[in-house]
């Protein structure tokens, strides 16, 4: 069973992204039939709190992991705001705007920004005269590129159908300046997600929990994303729930797009870093630009086809970048080990040589006089 504790990360990663890509799906066709993205994300952290914190209390309760002292409160507080409230309510507008087909695209944008951000604060090492750092950066050109093509490459459309915005906060009427402002909203959601994922690795340590800390993660979202849908939404109606699917989108969002994610990330970056969670964002384009023009009848072109497979080459590529560092680290860390135990073998067995070259009655002792 080694060998499913080694790869446990990767299939759970995998796992996580099909929940995402059921995530925009059914969110892209509650926005399309009315529902207001502010108000999806409130009721949509308040199903996730509503699961997560019970399952948190009775599992932690008396672990001193549950308990928060004023650091590791402000460190959730924090990245409640950035990665769950701005990257939500930014990537709601903008599937709203456009579909879920580009705005999962977009969200391939993450692994460059974080990696870019990763090295410029130590966390990532860029070597240029390392296969490993050199594939990181080639297999992270490899997505955006992918991602680029999936959103705007043209070609044969594959199905088409015309979904326009009514619910959105702009007051852009054109169709193509909405598609602009969009894609706008979608590049900033994916900057606040890289910074996010970021700021995980200090939170993280300030409260080790995961579970716990999924568990407060929801609670502050859903008090900072009320108070943003307060401010934004002029419409009293638009919490009202006008139907059983609706409902349903927002119970799945909560709890598998949010309280399980959640979760899943929060190990998954104690155990492998942020780059590694990361990188498994495109799989997600790729399921929601096959099932999108199936289930959604969405505009697809050629072009996704194209940026998908390119997708995919640069997701192994940069896998394979970092489970050779993975290796390369243990290795030397297990070298490390067995120097330090012939050093300290070398040691005891000269302390033992010296014992027994001495006398064990010296000729000055009381007992020759």
């Amino acid at each position: 069973m080694g060998w499913l504790r080694s790869y446990l990360p990767i299939i759970v990663m995998v796992l996580n992204q099909f929940i995402y890509a059921g995530v925009s799906l059914s969110t892209r066709l509650v926005f399309s039939a009315g529902m207001s993205p502010r108000v999806f994300v409130v009721y949509r952290h308040v199903l996730a709190t509503i699961v997560m914190a019970p399952i948190a209390y009775f599992s932690r309760r008396n672990s001193r992991s549950y308990c928060l002292n004023l650091k590791s409160f402000s460190w959730i507080f924090f990245v409640s705001f950035i990665g769950i409230v701005l990257t939500q309510n930014l990537f709601s507008e903008g599937l709203y705007l456009t579909n879920s087909a580009v705005a999962s695209a977009f969200g391939n944008l993450v692994p460059a920004v974080t990696f870019v951000i990763a090295a410029c604060a130590g966390m990532e090492k860029v070597n240029i005269g390392s296969w490993r750092s050199i594939a990181k950066i080639v297999g992270t050109v490899i997505c955006v590129s992918g991602a680029v093509s999936i959103a705007l490459l043209k070609g044969p459309k594959l199905l088409n159908a015309e979904n326009l915005p009514s619910k959105s906060i702009t007051m852009v009427s054109s169709e193509a300046a909405s598609w602009v402002l969009g894609c706008l909203f979608l590049t900033l959601s994916c900057f606040s997600w890289s910074i996010w994922l970021i700021l995980m690795v200090p939170a993280s340590k300030s409260h080790p929990d995961p579970l716990s800390f999924s568990a407060w993660m929801c609670f502050m979202a859903t008090l900072q994303s009320a108070l943003v849908a307060l401010v934004l939404e002029q419409d009293p109606l638009a919490w009202k729930i006008n139907s059983l699917f609706e409902f349903g989108s927002a119970i799945y969002a909560g709890v598998m797009g949010s309280a399980v994610s959640f979760f899943i990330q929060a190990w998954c970056i104690s155990l492998a870093g942020p780059l590694f969670s990361a990188m498994f964002n495109p799989l997600t384009a790729v399921i929601v630009s096959i099932l999108a023009p199936l289930l959604l009848q969405e505009e697809v072109y050629f072009g996704s086809l194209i940026g998908s497979i390119a997708v995919i080459i640069g997701l192994y590529i940069v896998l394979w970048g970092k489970a050779e560092e993975v290796v390369v680290v243990n290795v030397n860390t297990d070298s490390e080990s067995m120097l330090n135990s012939t050093e300290e073998v070398k040691i005891s067995i000269a302390s033992s040589k010296t014992n027994l070259e001495e006398p064990l009655l010296y000729a000055h002792s009381p007992s020759h006089n």
